[in-house]
Parts: C-alpha cells; sequence; structure tokens
C-alpha cells in the first residue's frame, strides 16, 4: 500500500485516538494494540516518515497512560493477560498449528512403527519401564506408576524437570530450531510409543482417561514450547525487514511472553498428574476400593483442552476481528 493511501485511510482514526481522551479501559487497551499494529506496518514500509514518529507519538501516550500511572498498577497485569498475549498468539497462529501437525505426525511415526516392530517400544522407553509397566497391568494396577513416590515430592520434581524442557525447546530455536526439533520428535516417538502400549494391552480407553487428565495440558504446553523455539528461529533465518538482531530481539521477547503463561500450566499438569491422576488410577486398579467417577476425569479433560483451545485460538481471533471491525468503522 503506498503511503498516501495508508494515511488517508487511518489519518481519523488517529487524530480521534490523539485528541478524544476515552477513560473506558477495554477502548483504550484496544487504541493501543489498534496503533501498535499500524506503528509496525509504517516501521516496516515507511521507516523514514514523518507519520511513523507521529503514531510512534500516540501509541507512547496511550503506553504511558496504561503503564506508569501508579494508581492504575493492576491495569499492566490485565491488559497484559487480555489483550497483548491473546495479540502475539494471533501473530504466530500459522506456526502453532505447523508445530502441532509435526508434533502429532512424530507421534503417529511412534505408534506405526511400534505396531510394525514389538522391539521398537522398548528401545524407545527402555526395558526397565515397559517391564514395570506390564508388570503393573498383570498384576491388575496398570497405572501404579503413578503412585510409587510421595505425591508432593513428586509434584515438585515433575513440575521442574517439565518446565526445564519446555525452556530448552523454547531456547533451542537460537540453534535455528534444531534442538527443538530434536526434542519434539523424541517426546512424539515416546508419547506414540507408550499410548500404543496400553492399547495393544485392551486399556486404551482407560490410559486416556488417566494419563490425559494431565497429559492434556502437559502435552499441549510442550506443542507451544516447541512453538516458541520456532518463533525463535524463525526471527534469525526470516528477519523481514529489520535487522537479523533486532529480529532476534524481538522474537526471543515473543517467544519468553509465550513461556510466561506455559509455566503455570506445567505447575497445574503436574498437580494433576500428582494428586489427581493418582485417585484416578485407583479407579483400574482391582485391589483397590477407592478411585474417582469417570466424570471427574471426563471433566478435567474437557476443562484443559478448552481452556488451551480458547485462550491460545479462538479468544485470539475473535479479539483481532473486533479490533478490525472497530478500525473500519473510525476510518
Amino acid at each position: 500500500m503506498r503511503e498516501g493511501m495508508f494515511i488517508k485511510r487511518n489519518v481519523d482514526k488517529w487524530n480521534q485516538y490523539q485528541h478524544e481522551k476515552t477513560s473506558d479501559p477495554d477502548e483504550t487497551a484496544e487504541r493501543f494494540i489498534t496503533l501498535v499494529d499500524d506503528l509496525s506496518y509504517a516501521k516496516t514500509f515507511y521507516p523514514q516518515s514523518k507519520v511513523t514518529r507521529w503514531i510512534n507519538g500516540i501509541a507512547a501516550g496511550i503506553y504511558l497512560n496504561l503503564y506508569k500511572n501508579k494508581k492504575e498498577k493492576y491495569s499492566r497485569v490485565i491488559t497484559f493477560w487480555k489483550y497483548e498475549l491473546p495479540f502475539l498468539f494471533k501473530r504466530y497462529h500459522k506456526i502453532f498449528l505447523f508445530t502441532f501437525l509435526m508434533f502429532t505426525a512424530f507421534v503417529f511415526i511412534g505408534v506405526f512403527s511400534s505396531m510394525k516392530d514389538e522391539t521398537f517400544v522398548r528401545g524407545v522407553l527402555g526395558n526397565e519401564y515397559v517391564d514395570m509397566t506390564e508388570q503393573n497391568i498383570a498384576n491388575g494396577d496398570p497405572f501404579g506408576v503413578y503412585k510409587d513416590e510421595d505425591p508432593f515430592r513428586m509434584f515438585v520434581r515433575i513440575a521442574i524437570n517439565n518446565t526445564r524442557i519446555a525452556f530448552v525447546m523454547a531456547l533451542g530455536g537460537i540453534l535455528l530450531g534444531v534442538v527443538t526439533l530434536y526434542l519434539m520428535w523424541s517426546n512424539g516417538l515416546m508419547l506414540g510409543c507408550f499410548q500404543y502400549m496400553f492399547f495393544a494391552k485392551g486399556l486404551g480407553m482407560q490410559s486416556v482417561m488417566v494419563i490425559w487428565i494431565h497429559g492434556t495440558l502437559e502435552i499441549l504446553a510442550l506443542i507451544l514450547s516447541s512453538a516458541a523455539g520456532f518463533i525463535i528461529a524463525g526471527s534469525i533465518l526470516f528477519p523481514g525487514t529489520y535487522s537479523r538482531l533486532i529480529s532476534f530481539k524481538r522474537g526471543v521477547k515473543d517467544a519468553l511472553k509465550i513461556m510466561i503463561v506455559l509455566v503455570p500450566v506445567f505447575i497445574l499438569a503436574s498437580f494433576l498428574e500428582n494428586y489427581v491422576t493418582h485417585l484416578m488410577s485407583n479407579t483400574y486398579d482391582k485391589a483397590s476400593n477407592e478411585g474417582l467417577p469417570l466424570w471427574t476425569s471426563a471433566s478435567i479433560l474437557a476443562l484443559s483442552l478448552s481452556f488451551i483451545v480458547w485462550y491460545f485460538v479462538i479468544y485470539p481471533i475473535i479479539l483481532h476481528r473486533r479490533i478490525a471491525k472497530n478500525s473500519t468503522l473510525t476510518n
């Protein structure tokens, strides 16, 4: 788009934002996000233009109003979670989809390879783990692995370990995504082999109702961590109109914002694994009289999946369309 047409389409909106103040926090946040979008476009195509500096000045004024006013000390947190993060997610939806499809392909490779070669599962998961699982199944306690240790110690250990792996997957993008891709490959294969092991024993649905209580959040968070790694890799390989250093800094910043969301997700997944999955495993333990009803597992699965899909996919799309509609109306 030519600069003149860009200005003509948006000048009335910018004048309104500059001269007509609003006390509505939602409207203020939407104005800020719209201006950031316009500023990004202007910096890309008209970096030396006066209009770029003008937009930057208007956005800076709103920024100061949102973030520097100590009387509104909580507005920054609300705006960050309600607007900034979803808007960021929308920008990277294609990478999210690419990462999800790739990870799914790795899982299916694990399943297919296990079906064709019985030794493949042992090669991926290890003889000790497979033997232990088969012994638990023979003893009538197929998911006994989830109650071998003190729940609190396991909660802390698993939360730290999963968070560590997630950050390695994300920061692996610095090496052009090679580390990220390798960890996706290995985790995808392990998940495929792990699930096949139970389905092959006729315990497929039972494993879903137990393992995916925590696995829904855990696996989807790992996929999003991998997407963060590819965002960093993309910022290095495809800097666009930015210098490679500036593009890299932007990619790292965006990736770390995504990881901020995922840390509490991993903590919640670990809590579910060690306190809810632990109880749900008793449902299928023939020697136990304790357990949870199946609707408990189904509800947690549905809520976990709904949260991830809503916050990372649906809500960002709704927010983006709302902002685009408002921008059109003000032109």
